[in-house]
């Protein structure tokens, strides 16, 4: 028997839960605010960090280009908090109007968006630190290596994991597929039956033809 090819776009994947879509929507709004809380921490502590830069002895002394590193990467810091406070600004405008699974669509590409500025606020904040207490070129290498640790950590790990599990037949299964599984088990179940019925029958009339078994 051939294997179907994976499900059309669209078609939803079963992870073993009995929950109605609202339901879905609202553990995954949930698991989403979590994932927020997170973040915001980070955000807030980098925030804070650059803020008192601006009011230390050494500020006055930075050249052209560390203060343009410093704006460019507080006005960051700033776009990222604004984006992972977004979700919640949205719930509440769009409270008790039955728009939670828009909700969490729109609120998780905020959140992807927000870690992609975060990304950029953090190399900033390496490249202006190091800058000012080693070198431009240490600082250059340090931005990058920030760059792809986070790059690296946030997206390309997350990607491996869902190939591998993909691949290792560890990613849930599609509602079709599932279904066709039960269908299946109960066809073949049916069938098999069925020949055991058939065989019982013919090794009873067997029995009765030959006067009994031996």
């Amino acid at each position: 028997m051939s294997e179907k090819g994976p499900p059309a776009a669209g078609v939803p994947f079963h992870d073993g839960r009995n929950e109605t879509p609202q339901e879905r929507a609202d553990r995954n709004f949930g698991e989403l605010l979590q994932e927020l809380r997170v973040t915001q921490t980070g955000v807030q502590i980098l925030f804070a960090f650059l803020l008192t830069l601006a009011f230390t002895p050494r500020f006055p002394s930075l050249d052209t280009v560390q203060r343009a590193t410093y704006v460019t990467t507080l006005l960051l810091a700033v776009l990222a908090a604004a984006l992972f406070t977004a979700p919640a600004a949205l719930h509440r405008g769009l409270f008790q109007r039955g728009a939670k699974p828009l909700i969490v669509r729109v609120s998780s590409r905020l959140a992807a968006a927000g870690l992609a500025v975060l990304v950029l606020a953090l190399t900033g904040s390496v490249l202006l630190v190091v800058d000012v207490a080693a070198s431009r070129t240490g600082a250059l290498i340090a931005a990058a290596c920030t760059l792809l640790s986070c790059g690296g950590l946030w997206w390309v790990l997350p990607w491996a994991v869902a190939r591998a599990g993909m691949e290792s037949g560890a990613a849930p299964s599609p509602l079709w597929k599932g279904t066709e599984g039960r269908n299946g088990s109960n066809g073949s179940n049916g069938s098999n039956g069925a020949e055991g019925g058939n065989d019982s029958e013919d090794t009873s009339r067997d029995d009765r033809n030959t006067g009994g078994p031996g």
